[in-house]
C-alpha cells in the first residue's frame, strides 16, 4: 500500500511539473499586458494660438525659445482644470469691478490676467508677505495710497488695490515704454528689471535673461488670458453649474469709531461674518477711524 501511494505521488507529481513547463512555453515571448481604457482627449496636449498680444503688443511665437515658453505655462495649467474653473467662476464676479478701473486709468484690459496670474483672483498671502489680489508688500502699500494699519488693510480692498496696481504699473510704462516690460517689473521690480536691461543692452522683455519667476511670468499671464479668453472651445464647460454672479449690496459710509464690528453687524441687518466677506479689509472686531477720514462699509442689499 505504501509503495502504490509514493508511485501514485510521483505520477501526479510528474503530471503537474509537465504542465507547468508547457504553460511556461505556451506563453514565452509575451509579456503580460494590461487593456488601456482610451478617453478620448482626456491627454491632448492644447494647442498653442497660431498668434497673440498682450496689452497691444504682439508676442514674437515666430521664435522657438518664446514658442516652447508658453508651451510650457499652457500645459502645466491646462491640464489643471479644477482651477481654470474655479477662477473663470470668480471671474464672473471680480473682472466687472476690476475692468471698469483698468479703463478709467487708461490700463489696458490685458493687466486683468496678470490680477489673476498674481493671486487666481483671491486675497492670498504670499511666502514673503504680498498679501491681496494684487500682491502688495506691507513696506510698498503705502506709497500707492494702501492704508495698513492694526484695524485696516487696504491690500485686500479690490477697488483701492486695484487702483494702485493701476498707479505702479503707469509708472512703470512711463519708465520703460511699453505695458510688457511694465508687467514684467511687476514681478521682479522697477529697479530689478531697470538694472538686468542695462546690463543686457535691450528693454525687450522677450530678449532677457531674468530671475526665473519673472522669465516665466509674462508667459503665464500669456496662458490664463488664452485660457480664460477661449475656455468654451478649450473644454472648460460651465453650462448648468454654480455661477458667483456679482452680489447684490448696498454701502455704508462710516465717519466714526465702530468699537464692536459684531454689533454693528447685527443692527445693519447682517452678520459678523458676512461683514468681514464683504470687507476683507476690515482686520478685527473694530474700526479705528482718524479725524476726517471716513470708510465705506459694504452691506448686503
Amino acid at each position: 500500500m505504501k509503495k502504490i501511494t509514493i508511485a501514485g505521488v510521483m505520477f501526479f507529481a510528474g503530471i503537474g511539473v509537465c504542465f507547468t513547463i508547457m504553460s511556461a512555453l505556451g506563453f514565452k515571448g509575451k509579456p503580460d499586458r494590461v487593456e488601456k481604457i482610451a478617453v478620448p482627449g482626456l491627454y491632448k496636449a492644447p494647442v498653442l494660438p497660431a498668434s497673440m498680444s498682450f496689452a497691444g503688443e504682439t508676442v514674437p511665437l515666430d521664435r522657438w525659445e518664446i514658442k516652447e515658453q508658453l508651451d510650457r505655462e499652457l500645459t502645466y495649467n491646462y491640464f489643471q482644470p479644477q482651477n481654470v474653473v474655479y477662477i473663470l467662476k470668480l471671474a464672473e464676479r471680480y473682472f466687472p469691478q476690476i475692468e471698469p478701473i483698468l479703463k478709467a486709468n487708461n490700463v489696458p484690459d490685458d493687466f486683468k490676467y496678470l490680477c489673476v496670474a498674481e493671486s487666481s483672483l483671491q486675497n492670498l498671502i504670499s511666502k514673503v508677505g504680498a498679501t491681496g489680489f494684487w500682491q502688495f508688500m506691507s513696506t510698498t502699500a503705502p506709497g500707492y495710497n494702501l492704508e495698513v494699519s492694526g484695524t485696516v488693510d487696504e491690500r485686500y480692498h479690490v477697488i483701492k488695490s486695484t487702483e494702485a496696481a493701476c498707479k505702479y504699473l503707469k509708472q512703470a510704462y512711463n519708465k520703460f515704454g511699453n505695458w510688457t516690460a511694465a508687467a514684467a517689473s511687476y514681478n521682479c521690480g522697477m529697479g530689478g528689471y531697470n538694472q538686468r536691461a542695462t546690463q543686457q543692452g535691450s528693454n525687450d522683455y522677450y530678449d532677457l535673461v531674468l530671475p526665473e519667476e519673472t522669465n516665466r511670468y509674462i508667459f503665464r499671464i500669456l496662458t490664463f488670458k488664452h485660457l480664460l479668453s477661449n475656455a468654451d472651445e478649450l473644454g472648460y464647460d460651465l453650462s448648468g453649474s454654480y455661477r458667483y454672479t456679482e452680489l447684490k449690496t448696498r454701502t455704508v459710509n462710516v465717519s466714526q469709531n465702530i468699537p464692536n464690528l459684531v454689533n454693528f453687524a447685527r443692527s445693519n441687518g447682517t452678520t459678523y461674518k458676512v461683514l468681514r466677506t464683504l470687507n476683507p479689509w476690515l482686520r478685527g472686531n473694530s474700526l479705528t477711524i482718524k479725524a476726517g477720514k471716513s470708510y465705506s462699509l459694504v452691506l448686503p442689499e
